[in-house]
């Protein structure tokens, strides 16, 4: 087993809702690497690691790269140990980036609402 407070890839997956193959694919490309790992080689994950990794979870829908994913997850880390003008203001336009993504994908579900519309129509 793990130290204490530490979970192994299976019950992160179940909490994050993700797939192992994602959580080892973050892990191959440098972007969400495990906090340590057991003396059998099992990846062991802290709670902070989990914030990470639905940070990146939250990012993925709206489209964001990988370099822009583990630029946010340095700007947080970085702000989380004091004030950073150049972070701050990356993430400031990162919030911008994500509404005008946010906007687009709201756009699609309307579509695919107008579109399952008229298959009801065409059914009745």
């Amino acid at each position: 087993m793990g130290a204490p407070g530490t979970m192994q890839i299976g019950e992160v997956a179940a909490r994050t809702e993700l797939s192992l193959r994602s959580l080892r694919h973050w892990e191959e490309v440098g972007l969400l690497p495990p906090s340590g790992r057991s003396e059998g080689g099992f990846r062991l994950y802290t709670e902070a690691d989990v914030e990470k990794i639905l940070l990146v979870r939250r990012m993925k829908p709206l489209g964001f790269s990988l370099e822009e994913m583990r630029q946010v997850l340095a700007d947080v880390a970085t702000l989380s140990a004091g004030d950073d003008p150049d972070a701050r203001e990356r993430l400031r336009s990162i919030g911008e980036e994500t509404d005008v993504r946010r906007a687009r994908l709201v756009r699609q579900v309307e579509m695919a609402d107008e579109f399952r519309g008229l298959v009801e129509e065409w059914l009745a």
